[in-house]
């Protein structure tokens, strides 16, 4: 069976009411609310807390592949709308071990990734960070929160995916929970074989990971992201400079990036001297490092995108089909 992304016929949203009223969107939503207690059932089994994330902050990451924040005022202080809670997760961890968000985000994406079906402006993610874990740690929990909520979604709502078109038999390989691992460094010279201009130092782009993705029948891990292509909180691997402690999950079929993760930088001086090499101000980030002064614990941690995952479990073509309120990058919606 033909596992790849169906158009779902309008490039754009239509009007608000008529996409609400859509037979296609109630059984998005209701995929997406078996999902989200599925992914609660699983991490809270396994003794995370949930917290609710902040929504505006001082600073918010500012490793968002070309997003920008958006600014509030803040009682005559500037704050930003989160991107997302990364920063606020390493400094919980000092009560909570183990914690877990279901966070919303809000990133002005460039016009340009309007067409990708992969982008929105505002998406909800599964946030979820383990004090002293490793990265294969993070892993096997993000792994293992696919393969619940994929069975759970299968098992629960089976008629709901048949009426997507998605038979169970397409899920089995995302269902047996064995996902295979490859470096950024093998995945960029496989897209360099294939014809793919793929720059070895920075994120695989949105076209190569997509005929990454084509070429899997089963999720796979990317590992080994070069330094400079994330966030100042990912870890630069002691043993191997220039190369950081991160990762990706991929969905197979077309479907691309659902999970990004890494372990932290959590050591003060090494977290202040990474800001000043990726350009940003440590002066913006005072309430943070004063966090790290004191000390945050060593972590691994990722974002599952939630839109992202119910759009792979749906079929569907386009982030906005799953979002019941979608604003896609450049459009003006309510």
């Amino acid at each position: 069976m033909d596992q790849t992304p169906r158009t779902g016929g309008a490039v754009t949203p239509p009007p608000l009411g008529e996409h609400l009223r859509s037979p296609r969107l109630r059984a998005a939503m209701l995929i997406q609310q078996e999902a989200l207690h599925a992914a609660r059932d699983y991490l809270r089994g396994r003794d995370f807390v949930e917290l609710l994330p902040p929504l505006v902050g001082p600073v918010t990451d500012p490793g968002g592949r070309g997003a920008k924040a958006l600014d509030v005022d803040y009682y005559g202080h500037p704050y930003k709308l989160m991107t997302s809670a990364i920063l606020y997760k390493q400094a919980s961890l000092r009560g909570f071990p183990k914690l877990f968000y279901i966070a919303p985000n809000v990133r002005v994406e460039p016009e340009e990734t309007a067409t990708t079906g992969r982008h929105l402006v505002e998406f909800h993610q599964i946030d979820v960070e383990i004090a002293d874990a490793s990265r294969e740690e993070a892993q096997e929990i993000a792994a293992g929160l696919l393969t619940h909520v994929t069975e759970q979604v299968c098992t629960a709502l089976p008629g709901v995916l048949a009426e997507l078109g998605r038979e169970e038999a397409g899920f089995a390989e995302v269902r047996s929970g064995k996902y295979d691992v490859c470096t950024h460094h093998e995945a960029v010279s496989r897209l360099l074989a294939s014809g793919h201009p793929q720059n070895p130092d920075g994120e695989i782009d949105w076209a190569g990971e997509r005929l990454l993705s084509l070429e899997s029948d089963r999720p796979f891990f990317i590992n080994d992201y070069p330094k400079g292509s994330r966030g100042f909180y990912d870890r630069e691997d002691p043993d191997n400079p220039g190369v950081l402690r991160n990762f990706d999950l991929i969905a197979p079929h077309g479907y691309g990036e659902l999970v990004s993760g890494s372990e932290r930088e959590s050591d003060y001086a090494t977290i202040v001297t990474r800001m000043r090499e990726s350009g940003e101000n440590p002066a913006k980030y005072a309430w943070y490092l004063k966090e790290a002064r004191e000390g945050i614990p060593a972590s691994a941690g990722f974002g599952m995108g939630l839109q992202r995952l119910v759009r792979f479990l749906t079929g569907l073509d386009a982030v906005w089909q799953v979002s019941a309120y979608p604003k896609l990058p450049g459009v003006v919606a309510p």
